[in-house]
């Protein structure tokens, strides 16, 4: 029995980055021979143990065949036969297929490290066209390792699989699994560029690929395209550190401009609740979580009018924060108010400025939520309980006409 690290961590080790985690390949081994060591079996649909102390995972090294399909259509064999070199050459990119013996000896048939140092994403073999997700992991890789380019055979390969149709037959949690991950990346704007270029954003999210080419009002969009604009915005996103609903909310916020009538742009009136509803779409499609949903949600129906709180009476800005649910759930309103903040810095040369609005928005929020619901109840019930929701909702606009007048 000989064991292996391999794929992320020792690319990671040998780029100085931080080791999150590790897998193991084990040559030689059988089942039973791992669980008499102790090890407990996880995988199921090849053998895949988890260490008794460490609990990370060790893999039987195995060969695949594609039978179907779709990335699940493999038959996988695993036995003590099976090489090293077997196992490396399934995987799907050079820099993922290098392994590190318990010596420390680097193995590499596939130069993973020369394209680590020419900082070239590229396929381990012609294999890479029978599994459709690793269309979508290239173009994630491209987001977390931004200086990397994709070799120019590999984008060949992958404009291959879009045109076969193998991308259709991914399914929906992986496809969510992956953009997720996508989006969480420093740039993840050059994950959506990448599923671009080889056509596979087309098949996956159509209503995001049909902005690209759609003009804006350059005095509000100084970089005019609204798809160039959405990647800027994610990015922004990544900038500030946002969580992924509001991410997602970033990159789904101005879908409605996609579907804006040729003879009104570069305006896009009403563009608000288009968005909405494409995003219904997606995260119906997608199997999207429903917190991601729900904020992404807000924020296509809401950011113009967040925007443009100064200009907004306050009865619109109490049906905002009521129709966000800003005084139950105030850390949402915050993934919101950030995915705003995203919108309006992800602009050409707009990056560096202040976003007032989140400021007036909360000192909003802070006020109504002063305002003593249970006292204006407890006061009304007696003489008039039909009244208790009017009046507490005079007392917030009262509230709200307060500040706004204190800040004129």
């Amino acid at each position: 029995m000989k064991i292996y690290a391999v794929g992320g961590a020792v690319r990671d080790e040998l780029l100085g980055l931080p080791v999150k985690d590790r897998d193991w390949v084990v040559v030689g081994a059988t089942p039973e021979d791992m669980l008499a060591q102790g090890f407990a079996a996880v995988g199921r649909d090849f053998p895949v143990f988890l260490h008794p102390r460490t609990h990370e995972e060790y893999a039987l090294a195995r060969t695949e065949r594609k039978t179907a399909p779709g990335y699940a259509g493999f038959t996988f064999h695993a036995a003590p036969g099976v090489t090293l070199e077997q196992d490396l050459v399934r995987r799907d990119l050079t820099i993922n297929a290098m392994a590190k013996d318990e010596a420390g000896v680097i193995i590499d048939p596939h130069d993973g490290r020369g394209d680590l140092a020419a900082q070239v994403l590229r396929h381990v073999s012609p294999a890479f066209a029978e599994d459709p997700v690793r269309i979508l992991r290239v173009a994630r890789f491209a987001a977390r390792f931004a200086d990397f380019s994709i070799a120019t055979e590999t984008m060949e390969l992958m404009r291959g699989m879009v045109a076969a149709g193998e991308v259709d037959a991914l399914v929906a949690e992986r496809v969510w699994q992956e953009l997720a991950r996508g989006l969480m990346e420093a740039r993840p704007s050059r994950m959506f560029e990448v599923l671009r270029e080889c056509g596979a954003l087309l098949r996956l999210l159509p209503e995001l690929n049909a902005l690209w080419g759609v003009p804006q009002r350059a005095d509000y969009h100084p970089e005019v395209d609204t798809g160039v604009h959405v990647m800027m915005v994610i990015d922004m996103s990544a900038r500030l550190a946002a969580a992924l609903p509001a991410r997602f909310a970033a990159l789904t916020h101005d879908l409605g401009k996609g579907v804006t009538p040729a003879d009104i742009l570069p305006r896009h009136h009403g563009h608000e609740a288009k968005s909405a509803t494409l995003l219904e779409a997606i995260c119906e499609r997608l199997r999207v979580p429903t917190d991601c949903r729900d904020v992404a949600r807000l924020v296509a129906r809401f950011h113009s009018d967040i925007h443009r709180v100064e200009q907004l009476r306050p009865e619109t800005r109490l049906t905002v924060l009521e129709r966000c649910d800003a005084l139950r759930r105030p850390d949402r309103f915050d993934l919101i108010l950030l995915a705003c903040e995203a919108d309006y810095r992800g602009r050409l040369g707009w990056d560096e400025r202040d976003y007032t609005p989140a400021a007036a928005w909360r000192a909003a929020l802070a006020a109504v939520r002063a305002v003593d619901a249970g006292a204006i109840a407890r006061a009304t019930v007696a003489a008039d309980p039909q009244a208790i929701a009017g009046n507490i909702g005079a007392a917030r606009l009262t509230a709200l006409r307060e500040i706004k007048a204190a800040s004129r």
